[in-house]
């Protein structure tokens, strides 16, 4: 009875929202956070004239030579290989706190989004704001407390591949695909609502002899999905940087009139002097290249090291950008800091190259430590 109870219930509160969205209209396709709005511009004329002029063709080649060379001589050298070994090694430590890391970067931004009043994303505000405000603080508030976290995180997941059929501008909250299929998989953790009740219904209580729901469905469900955890930092490493292609090609390369419009109205020419053309193409290939790093799975811990630079610099030096907005993104950054860049990633490739397995290695050696930064 509980059973098909609670699916008729999921059905109909999905069948809900979409009639929201549905009866809200379709999202524009510019997707702006602070720009103050600008009139269109040609993409392939806007980036023709940027690179074609040489003194920003130069500029960026140098910052593209610059890397490639800078990592080839730490590939070479290895300095500091000993910090870069305990680092390694203490954030490793951290995995058991996983789950609640990710489980407040999800959390967070959903009752934020909530209180707020939109879905996921500050550019989607639909109709019936009550319903969207219960939504988010609702299954943001069951996030933080951990309480049937696995579902939860299935619910806000499909939840929001409806939103992206209705609002294509919640790509720009992309990263909370990755977010959601990461908490499915590793669960509440600790501390957590579900942790408390899985020991008291494994234990002799008077708690274990009334729960139907645990040991029927929750530890049959976990031991299915058990093989596939291993999986976490593929799905959250992929996730973080398709966003932030998406970031740098749709949202700066190819809007390059909201992008300039963004340096002007921060005067970010004043920051560092060059034009706002060579802002944008710049700051679009350098977000492009963190995400194709990360997908690609190589020194993934350095390229969320960046991405969290990014981060931070954008939340200190726009002063009225939703912070909330931002939160699942540091999050994502900060898991990949704890599980490095896991299987099917040039990491794990080089360290098979190396003949060394895929486990703890020694900190003191330099030569055989992998790149997965």
């Amino acid at each position: 009875m509980n059973g098909p109870s609670t699916l008729g219930r999921t059905v109909s509160a999905l069948t809900v929202l979409v009639v929201v969205l549905s009866l809200a209209g379709r999202a524009s396709g510019h997707v702006r956070y602070v720009t103050p709005g600008s009139d269109p511009v040609a993409v392939a004329e806007f980036l023709i004239t940027t690179l074609s002029d040489p003194f920003n063709f130069a500029v960026l080649a140098a910052g593209g030579l610059t890397g490639l060379v800078a990592t080839a001589l730490y590939l070479r050298i290895r300095p500091l290989h000993r910090d870069v070994a305990v680092f390694r090694e203490t954030v490793r430590g951290y995995r058991d706190l996983l789950p609640w890391l990710l489980r407040l970067s999800v959390g967070l931004p959903l009752v934020g989004a909530g209180f707020s009043g939109y879905f996921f994303s500050p550019v989607v505000t639909p109709g019936m704001p009550t319903f969207v405000r219960l939504f988010g603080i609702g299954l943001g508030f069951l996030l933080l407390f951990g309480f049937g976290t696995r579902l939860v995180a299935f619910l806000g997941l499909l939840s929001y591949l409806v939103g992206l059929a209705v609002y294509p501008a919640l790509l720009l909250a992309f990263e909370f695909v990755p977010a959601f299929i990461a908490i499915a998989l590793v669960g509440g953790g600790r501390p957590s609502a579900d942790h408390v009740i899985s020991r008291l219904a494994d234990e002799n209580t008077g708690y274990a002899r009334i729960d139907p729901f645990y040991r029927a469905v929750a530890v049959p469900f976990v031991r299915r999905v058990e093989p596939y955890t291993s999986f976490v930092p593929v799905v959250l490493r992929i996730g973080l940087g398709v966003s932030f292609v998406y970031l740098g090609v749709a949202q700066k390369l190819m809007n390059p009139g909201d992008a300039t419009a963004v340096v002007a109205k921060y005067d970010l020419t004043a920051v560092v002097p060059v034009s706002p053309e060579l802002w944008v193409v710049g700051a679009g290939l350098t977000e492009a290249a963190v995400g194709i790093v990360l997908v690609l799975g190589v020194f993934v811990r350095a390229a969320s090291s960046v991405a969290f630079l990014l981060f931070t610099t954008t939340l200190f030096g726009l002063p009225d950008d939703p912070i909330l907005a931002h939160l699942s993104l540091f999050g994502l950054a900060s898991a990949l800091l704890v599980t490095g860049a896991g299987p099917w990633s040039l990491d794990a490739w080089i360290r098979d190259r190396a003949g060394r397995p895929n486990t703890e290695r020694s900190a003191g050696s330099a030569r055989s430590a992998a790149s997965d930064e």
